[in-house]
Parts: structure tokens; sequence; C-alpha cells
């Protein structure tokens, strides 16, 4: 990356943390600690039991060596870790407006690091392609978050493809303490949901609490009256060649579309994966607050 390309890359992270730092002092910090605290609960110490305690809490062990029952007392766990598995895969770079995939990948990024960060948790990033491209260790600090934000918007990864089993398992290897993740990424892998990845979210979901946002683009889904256009496979570099002027292409080629996100709704679903998807034609901001409190009010 040159000179210019860094100091481009910096102002865009200037105006991600400005236009987000509002949103996340005046909105979403709350909904997130609202959403994520109070998830774990630490061993604090025991006591003695009283009318009123859950037997459910009595220590046994406690209790059979004083000879009558101690109650165990928990504290609720502050500190949380937060993971970005941002996918930095070619397909991640298309854009028919104003904003990218990758760039819209960054601003929920930023917003959601930020969040973590004013609530003292730990913000952690992985960036794959169909490998590991990169990771950085969960730290605090604005500082960090900066860094995590300049990573998703400026890193250059040496793959094109999509691997969302191998960073899956990276995840679930590296990251030992239950953490929140968030899988932000096209979804698009070539093929349709596999047995593999079923595999791996379920195995993720039950390790951490694993939220995936699925991005696309409106182009991904509804093709305009253009004529004869070529559309190539960004990570393949396929190319195919459509009659748009055709209604019943188009047509197909929203229906394709369709049956691809229904497919991996149902795979969401199945393994009991909280989602939220994305337009980079449309504002987040609402769908985020709107996902934050049904995800608050189905867990209280």
């Amino acid at each position: 990356m040159n000179s210019e390309q860094t100091r481009e890359i910096l102002k865009k992270v200037r105006k991600i943390e400005i236009r987000t730092n509002r949103l996340v002092t005046d909105s979403l910090a709350g909904q997130y600690h609202s959403v994520f605290k109070g998830r774990g609960m630490n061993f604090d110490s025991v006591r003695e039991y009283v009318s009123g305690d859950e037997v459910r809490t009595i220590d046994w062990n406690v209790t059979a060596r004083a000879g009558k029952p101690f109650v165990k007392k928990f504290i609720e766990e502050r500190e949380l870790t937060l993971l970005l598995m941002v996918d930095v895969s070619a397909s991640g770079d298309f854009g028919s407006g104003k904003q990218s995939k990758r760039e819209l990948a960054a601003e929920l990024a930023s917003v959601l690091a930020f969040s973590a960060v004013k609530n003292s948790d730990k913000v952690g990033l992985l960036l794959f392609s169909d490998k590991v491209e990169l990771y950085v260790p969960p730290r605090k600090g604005r500082r960090h978050v900066l860094r995590i934000v300049r990573e998703v918007l400026g890193f250059e990864p040496t793959q094109h493809g999509t691997n969302l089993v191998q960073a899956l398992d990276f995840v679930n290897h590296v990251i030992t303490r239950r953490a929140i993740v968030f899988l932000i990424s096209d979804f698009q892998t070539g093929s349709m949901p596999s047995e593999d990845l079923r595999r791996t979210l379920r195995q993720t979901n039950r390790r951490h609490d694993l939220v995936a946002m699925p991005i696309e683009d409106v182009r991904e889904r509804f093709l305009p009256d253009l004529g004869i256009v070529a559309i190539e496979d960004a990570e393949t570099g396929e190319l195919v060649e459509l009659d748009t002027r055709n209604p019943a292409v188009r047509q197909r080629f929203h229906e394709i579309a369709e049956e691809r996100a229904t497919r991996l709704r149902r795979v969401f679903n199945a393994e009991a994966v909280d989602s939220l998807s994305l337009e980079t034609d449309k504002p987040y901001v609402a769908g985020l607050m709107s996902f934050f409190k049904n995800r608050a009010h189905s867990r209280s």
C-alpha cells in the first residue's frame, strides 16, 4: 500500500470514527450492555443458607463439612471478549452505490468495537478469505479499536476466495474463553451452505455467543435492464454473459439469489444462530437497534 492509499484509508477511518462515535454514545452502547452483560457469572464465595434461597445454589461439600446448609454466591462477569470475524474476500469489494460491502463491514465493526470498549470489554479481530489472513488478539482501548477499523478497511488479502469453515475452526481453537463472536460476511462461498459449515456454526455457537451478519448489495439480488452484460465472479474470475433485457433472465437471477438467502437463514435457524441481514444501500442503525432489543427480550 503506497502513501496516498494509506492517507485515504486513514481519512476513511476518521470519518467512520466520527460517524459512529455519537451513535455509540447515544444509543448502541446501552443496547449492547443490556444484551451481552450478565451472560456469565463467576463464583464469589459461600454464605449460610437463609429461607428463600434456591436449593440448586446449595454447596453440598461445604454443607457436609459445616453440618448446616451453605449456598454459593456469584457475581456478574463484568469483562467480556468481543471477536469480530470479517470476510475480506474479493467479493466484498463490490458496491453498486456509495458504499461497498467491505466499507459497510468496517462501519459495523467500528460500531460494535466502540460499544464494547465503552463497556470496558476486550475486542479482537479475525480477517479471513479462503484462509486466515490476520488475527489481532483481543485488547481494550480506543487506539486498539482504530487499528481494527484500519485493518478492516485497508488490509490487502493474499487470497480471493472464502472459507468460512476454516475461519470458524480457527476461532474455536484460538479463543478458549467464551466470547461474543460477530461473523460479518457476504457468505458468497460459491456453493450452498454445506454440512461442514453447519457443523462449525454449531460448534462455535456452543462455545461462544455467535451472531451472523450477512451483508449484500441490492444488485446481487436484482438485475437492472442494461442489455447484455458480463458478470464476473470476483472470487473465481469466472465470467458469465447475461441478457438483462430479458425479464425471464432477471427473474431467474432474483430467484437464485432468494433461494441462497433462504437456505442460509434456514441453516442459522437450525443451528440456533442469531442473525441480522444488512444491505449496502440501506441504513443499518434501526435494524441493529431492533436486533439488540429483540435479542435482549428473547433472552431475558
